[in-house]
C-alpha cells in the first residue's frame, strides 16, 4: 500500500533534485582532469518551482534542465572545474536531501499518528 499527499509527492521531487544537484557536482569532480570539459550544474530554485507546480497538477517528474555553468575561470587546458566549488556545492546537496528525508519522515510519522490516534 502506498500512501501519497500533495505533500510527499512535493518532497519526493525535492530529493530528485537534491540526488541530481549531487550527481552533477560528482560529475564535475570527476572530470577535473578531462582537457576542455565545462562544469554543468542546475538552477535547484528554478527546478524546484517547475517540479512543484507540476506536483500541484498531478502530472509526472520532469527532467532537470541541466546547464553549464558560466563565470568560472578556466585553466590553461579549457577545464573549468573547481574543486572547492564541487565540494561546497556537494555539502549542500546532501543538507538538502537530509531536509528533505527529514521532512518526508515527518509528514509519514503524522499519517501514523492519525492511523492510531483511536488506541
Amino acid at each position: 500500500m502506498r500512501i501519497e499527499t500533495l505533500t510527499s509527492d512535493q518532497v519526493e521531487r525535492y530529493l530528485d533534485l537534491a540526488t541530481s544537484a549531487a550527481k552533477l557536482s560528482a560529475q564535475n569532480m570527476a572530470n577535473i582532469d578531462t582537457p576542455g570539459y565545462r562544469a554543468v550544474g542546475l538552477d535547484f530554485e528554478s527546478e524546484m518551482k517547475t517540479a512543484i507546480s507540476g506536483a500541484e497538477a498531478g502530472g509526472s517528474a520532469q527532467p532537470v534542465h541541466v546547464r553549464f555553468e558560466d563565470g568560472l575561470v578556466a585553466r590553461p587546458d579549457g577545464n573549468n572545474v573547481s574543486m572547492d566549488r564541487e565540494s561546497l556545492n556537494l555539502a549542500e546537496a546532501q543538507l538538502q536531501f537530509k531536509t528533505g528525508v527529514a521532512l518526508l519522515r515527518q509528514q509519514y510519522q503524522l499519517t501514523m499518528n492519525a492511523i492510531h490516534a483511536d488506541k
